[in-house]
């Protein structure tokens, strides 16, 4: 079919493309025949031609010598294929073209993640279709500092600091970040109680963790900044949880009787003391009652002493009637007149019956 005639389908006539406007088929043949024209009349057996056409490669070439940095880039440069030791930060730079030189960019801002003791989807290539992970027995059981042992689950982040180092200063750095960081996890927790890391000292041991692998990676010139140490699980190994539930409850159970121990002592010793200074108080009253008697009756024997000393023939007179007065206020007596030497008076006669009668 020909479609340059006026029967063309598009109704274009004249060669026009298919859409009506813009250059034809023609027009487009025409312009590559004429450059091919115009590259065909170039003698290249002549030396001014030949320069030219070198300058203009030598110029592109040293042009593609320009790349550029993204913001989550580093740049590394490589001189005959080893790296010159620096890294270029963001935006547009220069280096020698290949095959001189070559530049790598690789993203340094994204975080990356490994697994120890424990293995998810993703660390099998998988789509995340479900949370199910799978346990590594080899690398989660690990020996306490108590001689127990303790079934630990933990992720690594980390991210690149130094893109040249991360490629070039260590051979495979997952496999160098996971190696060391189940190191140092081992030593952590070899030298802590399993009660410590099952209650309050998981982010303790995180930090410590996080602080020595990174002291690790910069002695091996790694170019790796660890973001964070995180412990998804703390447990007794599975086959002897059973046994570790009754140790907690038989723990449990101790603390709750040391408590209402320890309340009942608070109870019992503040009234035992109580009880005690209330009884040394009244101890010491009756002492100071005992003693202030004493000195009382010892300033009055002191007192009589001195008056019997100034007026003795006064003093055991007083004495005599006082004493008289103490003997004779008691029991009843009888007063017989001495004028008659006692005659009339019946020997063994029961006076006091007598006046008793004559009182009723």
């Amino acid at each position: 079919m020909n479609w340059n005639n006026d029967n063309n389908p598009w109704g274009s006539g004249n060669g026009n493309n298919p859409w009506g406007k813009g250059p034809s088929n023609q027009d487009f043949e025409k312009t590559i025949k004429k450059a091919k024209d115009r590259f065909g009349k170039l003698n290249f057996s002549n030396p001014k031609n030949i320069s030219i056409f070198i300058i203009v490669a030598i110029i592109l070439w040293l042009a593609s010598g320009f790349y550029r940095v993204e913001p989550d880039e580093q740049g590394v440069e490589l001189l005959f294929g080893k790296w010159n030791g620096a890294t270029t930060d963001p935006g547009l730079h220069y280096f020698f073209p290949t095959p001189i030189g070559k530049t790598i960019t690789p993203k340094v801002e994204i975080i990356r993640k490994i697994n120890i003791g424990y293995r998810t989807s993703s660390d099998f290539g998988q789509s995340q279709v479900s949370n199910a992970s799978r346990d590594v027995i080899e690398e989660s059981l690990i020996l306490t500092g108590d001689q127990n042992i303790a079934d630990v689950d933990f992720t690594v982040l980390y991210k690149i600091k130094d893109a040249g180092q991360y490629l070039f200063e260590i051979r495979n750095p997952e496999a160098t970040v996971k190696a060391m960081a189940e190191s140092v996890m081992r030593e952590v927790i070899g030298q802590q109680e399993l009660q410590f890391l099952l209650t309050e000292g998981r982010q303790e041991v995180e930090q410590m963790v996080r602080l020595k692998l990174q002291d690790i990676m910069d002695d091996y010139v790694s170019g790796i900044l660890i973001q964070s140490v995180q412990l998804q699980k703390v447990d007794p190994p599975s086959q002897v949880i059973d046994a570790f539930d009754e140790v907690q409850r038989a723990r449990q159970d101790k603390t709750r009787l040391q408590n209402e121990a320890e309340a009942y002592l608070n109870k019992i010793v503040p009234n035992a003391r109580g009880e005690a200074a209330k009884i040394v108080e009244e101890a010491l009253a009756y002492k100071e009652q005992v003693v202030k008697q004493a000195e009382g009756v010892a300033q009055n024997f002191l007192d009589v002493y001195d008056s019997y000393k100034n007026t003795k023939d006064v003093t055991k007179r007083r004495i005599y009637l006082e004493t008289l007065r103490e003997v004779l206020e008691g029991p009843n007596k009888i007063i017989l007149d001495n004028t008659g030497d006692g005659q009339g008076v019946v020997p063994y006669l029961p006076i006091n019956e007598l006046k008793k009668v004559n009182n009723q």
